[in-house]
């Protein structure tokens, strides 16, 4: 299962980031992640979750295994974002935009869009979760 999440989330790169985007033609981080878990049926086809909300579905991991997914807090601890591991320290996801973000102008000017980068060039990762594992 973990080969197709990652393979779904590759058909989506180059997606335009839209703050509300639940796909298919375009995504916030949350909405992405979850357009994947529903596709493979690892959250029911009915239903929508924040980032915040997504963290704590699943146990937390030590690892950045492809598949798994990979959240960062803001200055307060709250989990304000979501990405899906790669591998390499690499992630895939909707980023580079926020909630000003309404529009596919927007989203050119701003470059937000799926796409892949370092786990760790970003500060306050909160933690990692495997959504192919046992929810809480």
């Amino acid at each position: 299962m973990r080969d197709l999440a990652l393979k779904i989330a590759f058909h989506y790169l180059g997606t335009p980031y839209i703050w509300g985007g639940a796909g298919p033609t375009s995504f916030d981080c949350s909405g992405f992640v979850i357009e994947i878990l529903k596709s493979i049926g690892k959250l029911p086809r009915s239903g929508d979750w924040t980032a915040h909300q997504l963290a704590d579905v699943w146990h937390r991991t030590r690892s950045d295994e492809p598949g798994n997914l990979v959240f960062w807090r803001n200055g307060g601890g709250r989990v304000i974002h979501v990405e899906m591991c790669i591998g390499d320290g690499l992630a895939i996801g909707a980023s580079g935009g926020g909630s000003k973000t309404t529009t596919l102008a927007a989203a050119i000017r701003q470059n937000a869009f799926i796409k892949i980068r370092p786990i760790h060039s970003r500060p306050k990762v909160w933690g990692y979760v495997n959504p192919f594992g046992d929810t809480k």
